[in-house]
C-alpha cells in the first residue's frame, strides 16, 4: 500500500506549475524502467516548523503507474486526529499521453478508523482514496497539507518506499525558526544537505534525490532502511499533547519520558498492595518475587490498544489498569512496574522497535521518539537482567521471543535514558527435537507416535493450538504433518514456563496406504514429518546481502519397524552432508534388521552474509529439499 503519511497533507493547488513532461509516460528515461511498476516523476515534501505546536506538512507528488503491480503506489492514505488536521487534498489523473482523465478532491476520500481492528480506544482516522485505472500507464498528481499541534514526532523522508518503484526526482525541505535546533540523520544519500536562510531569518534545510532505479523484491533481503536513501529529523525543543520538552540525545529523551509521561502514574489501591504483599510473603529471592508478581499480572489483565490523544505515548494510570483489568503495552508495563515497587524491585520502562521481520535497533547516534513502536520491561537484578513482555497472558517469565530480541532499546529511568540491548537467542538454541516410532504393515499402512520438544524462539511453534479444545486440535494437526489420510488418535500439548521454556507435543496416529507395495517391494517417503519447502528463486544478479533474521536447529529421528526383517535397499542409502557459512544439513538412513532408522538435522544461522553467497544459499535449499524428498525402495532378500 502507498506510504502512510503519519499526520500529513497540503492545500495549495499548484499542479499547473509542473512541467507537462511529468504527466506523459513516454518521457520517462529508459534507464528508469527496469524492474519498475511505478515511477515517481516529481515529489516535493516540505516540513514548516512555525512553532513547537504548529507544524505544517506539505506534499506534492506525481507518479506514473506502469502496470497493475504499481496500483498500490497510487493509493493515497492520510492520517488525522485531534492534533493533526487536514486542510485540503486535490489531484488529477492523466492518461498515457498526459491528457486529463479525472480530478479528485477531499470529498472523494473515504474517512475511516485508522486502527479499529486493533484498538479499543482510538481517535486516529485516515482519509483514503484509490484512483481507478482505465488503462496503463496512467499518472496521478496530487498535493495536500496537514497542520499538526505537536513536534515530538516529525515526519521522516524516504523517497523510495517500496520495491518496484523508481524515482526521477524527490526533494525534502525543512523550514525552522532560527532559534529552533534541528537534528537529522542521513542515510544512503548521494548529495549532502544544503542549509540556507529563509524568510525572517529561518533556517532552510534541503535534501534532494534523483534517478533512483527501481529494485526488485529479493528473498532474504535485509531491512530496507539499511540501503534506501532517507532522512530522519528531530526538533530539540518540542511540544506533545500540551507537554513541552527538550532533548538532544537518548538520555534527555528517556528522562523526559519518565518525568512527563510515566512518573506519578503508578499508585495502587491498598487492597492491591496488600494482595501483592501476601503473594510474596516468605519469599526472599527477588527474582522469585518478580516471577510471582508477573504471573499475578498476567492472570489479572489482558491487552487492548489505546490511541487516544497523548495515550499514544502516555500509559494509563496503574490504578485504572488495576480496576479495569486491561491496558495497552505502555499501561501494562507501567502496571507491572507499580506492582514490583510494592516488593521494592527496581524496573525500567523500555521503548523498543518491535517486529518479527527484522531486528531493528534504535540508532545509537540519533535520538527520536518515532523509532520505537512498543514497550517492554527490564528488571536489573544484581546477578542478571530479566526482560518481560507484558502484553501476553501466556508468555513465560523472562522470555521475549523474536518479536523484541537482539536489538537496542531505550530504558526510561529517573536518571535519564539508557540504551540497552535485549538478549539474543542463539540459532542452535532455537531447537526443535523430534523422535518418532513408526510401524509399516504389509499393505503399506502406517501407524506410530511422535514426540517433539520446542525451545528457544521455537517455544511458540504450537501457540495457536494451546487454547484450542482437544476436538479442534485433532482437526488442525493433520495440517501440520503432511502425511496423507492422517488420523490422529491422541494428542497432547504441554508447556514448561521455566527459565528455559519448553513446549512438548505428543501424538499417536494411523494412516492407510502410506507405503506403496509393488510385488515384493516396499516404497515410501522416508521423511514423513519435517520436509523443507520450496527453495527461493535463483537470481542472476543479486543487489542486496543475504539476510537470515531468525536461525534455528531441527533434529529428527524416525525409527520405522518394517513388515519383516529381510529387506534390503535397492537404492543407494540416504547419506547427505552439507556445510555452508549460513548453515548445515545432515541426513542418513540405516537398515538394522527389521528397522529402518532415519536421522536428520538442519541448522540455519541468523546473520547477514555477502550477496555473493545467495545462489549458494539457493543451492543449499534445493539440495536439502531433494534429500527430504528421498523415497526408500526396499525389496526382500
Amino acid at each position: 500500500m502507498r506510504r502512510f503519511f503519519l499526520l500529513s497533507v497540503f492545500c495549495f493547488f499548484f499542479l499547473t506549475t509542473y512541467g507537462q513532461d511529468v504527466y506523459t509516460a513516454s518521457t520517462i528515461p529508459k534507464e528508469m524502467l527496469p524492474y519498475a511498476s511505478a515511477v515517481v516523476r516529481e515529489e516535493i515534501v516540505t516540513t514548516d516548523i512555525k512553532a513547537v505546536d504548529n507544524v505544517i506538512y506539505n506534499v506534492r507528488r506525481t507518479i506514473t503507474i506502469l502496470n497493475n503491480n504499481g496500483d498500490d503506489e497510487a493509493e493515497i492514505t492520510i492520517f488525522h486526529d485531534k492534533a493533526n488536521s487536514i486542510k485540503d487534498i486535490r489531484g488529477v489523473v492523466y492518461d498515457e499521453f498526459g491528457k486529463q482523465i479525472s480530478k479528485f478532491s477531499t470529498g472523494n476520500f473515504q474517512d475511516r478508523s485508522a486502527v479499529s481492528n486493533y484498538s479499543l480506544f482510538e481517535d486516529s482516522r485516515i482519509k483514503y482514496y484509490q484512483p481507478q485505472a482505465v488503462a496503463y500507464p496512467y499518472t496521478i498528481s496530487y498535493e495536500y497539507e496537514v497542520r499538526s499541534k505537536q513536534s515530538l514526532n516529525l515526519h521522516d523522508w524516504q523517497p523510495v518506499q517500496s520495491t518496484g518503484v523508481a524515482v526521477q526526482k524527490s526533494s525534502f525541505t525543512v523550514i525552522a525558526r532560527s532559534d529552533f535546533k534541528i537534528t537529522y540523520k542521513e542515510s544512503n544519500l548521494t548529495d549532502a544537505v544544503t542549509i540556507t536562510s529563509g524568510e525572517g531569518g529561518a533556517k532552510v534545510y534541503n535534501w534532494k534525490a534523483s534517478n533512483i532505479k527501481a529494485m526488485r523484491s529479493e528473498p532474504y533481503s535485509p531491512d530496507p532502511d539499511l540501503y534506501r536513501p532517507g532522512v530522519k529529523i528531530a526538533l530539540e525543543k518540542f511540544s506533545y499533547g500540551g507537554i513541552s520538552g527538550t532533548y538532544a540525545n537518548w538520555s534527555d529523551l528517556g528522562k523526559w519520558n519518565y518525568d512527563k509521561l510515566i512518573n506519578g502514574r503508578q499508585n495502587l489501591s491498598p487492597e492491591t498492595i496488600g494482595a501483592v504483599k501476601t503473594l510474596i510473603a516468605g519469599v526472599t529471592d527477588p527474582k522469585e518475587k518478580a516471577r510471582r508478581i508477573y504471573d499475578y499480572m498476567q492472570r489479572k489483565t489482558h491487552y487492548v490498544s489505546i490511541q487516544i490523544g497523548i495515550g499514544g505515548y502516555q500509559p494509563m494510570l496503574a490504578s485504572d489498569v488495576d480496576r479495569l483489568n486491561y491496558g495497552d503495552c505502555k499501561a501494562l508495563v507501567n502496571y507491572m512496574q507499580a506492582l514490583l515497587k510494592v516488593a521494592d524491585i527496581e524496573s525500567w520502562y523500555c521503548a523498543v522497535a518491535a517486529g518479527y521481520s527484522y531486528k531493528t535497533s534504535l540508532l545509537p547516534d540519533f535520538a527520536s521518539m518515532g523509532q520505537a513502536n512498543h514497550v517492554i520491561l527490564c528488571i536489573p537484578f544484581a546477578n542478571d537482567t530479566t526482560w518481560l513482555e507484558c502484553t501476553s497472558q501466556k508468555i513465560p517469565f523472562g522470555f521475549l521471543s523474536n518479536f523484541t530480541d537482539d536489538r537496542n532499546v531505550l530504558a526510561c529511568t529517573p536518571q535519564g535514558g539508557k540504551l540497552l540491548h535485549t538478549p539474543k537467542y542463539n540459532s542452535i538454541a532455537n531447537l526443535q527435537v523430534r523422535t518418532a516410532a513408526f510401524k509399516i504393515e504389509g499393505e503399506g499402512e502406517l501407524s506410530g507416535s511422535i514426540e517433539t520438544s520446542f525451545s528457544g524462539t521455537q517455544y511458540e511453534n504450537r501457540e495457536e493450538l494451546m487454547e484450542k479444545s482437544e476436538t479442534e486440535r485433532l482437526k488442525l494437526v493433520p495440517r501440520i504433518y503432511a502425511i496423507n489420510n492422517l488420523a490422529v488418535n491422541k494428542y497432547g500439548l504441554t508447556q514448561s514456563k521455566t527459565d528455559k521454556p519448553l513446549t512438548k507435543e505428543v501424538l499417536s496416529f494411523s494412516a492407510p496406504s502410506y507405503a506403496s507395495t509393488v510385488e515384493d517391494k516396499l516404497i515410501f517417503l522416508i521423511n514423513a514429518i519435517n520436509r523443507t519447502g520450496r527453495a527461493p528463486a535463483e537470481l542472476r544478479t543479486r543487489l542486496t546481502n543475504l539476510y537470515i533474521n531468525d536461525g534455528y536447529a531441527d533434529e529428527d529421528e524416525i525409527v520405522y519397524t518394517l513388515p519383516a526383517d529381510n529387506y534390503r535397499s535397492e537404492k543407494m542409502p540416504l547419506n547427505v552432508s552439507i556445510t555452508r557459512p549460513f548453515g548445515s544439513y545432515n541426513a542418513t538412513m540405516e537398515l538394522k534388521g527389521q528397522q529402518l532408522v532415519y536421522h536428520r538435522k538442519i541448522t540455519l544461522l541468523a546473520g547477514t552474509y555477502d550477496k555473493a553467497l545467495y545462489n549458494d544459499f539457493v543451492d543449499f535449499y534445493r539440495r536439502v529439499a531433494d534429500a527430504d524428498a528421498y523415497s526408500a525402495v526396499l525389496s526382500k532378500k
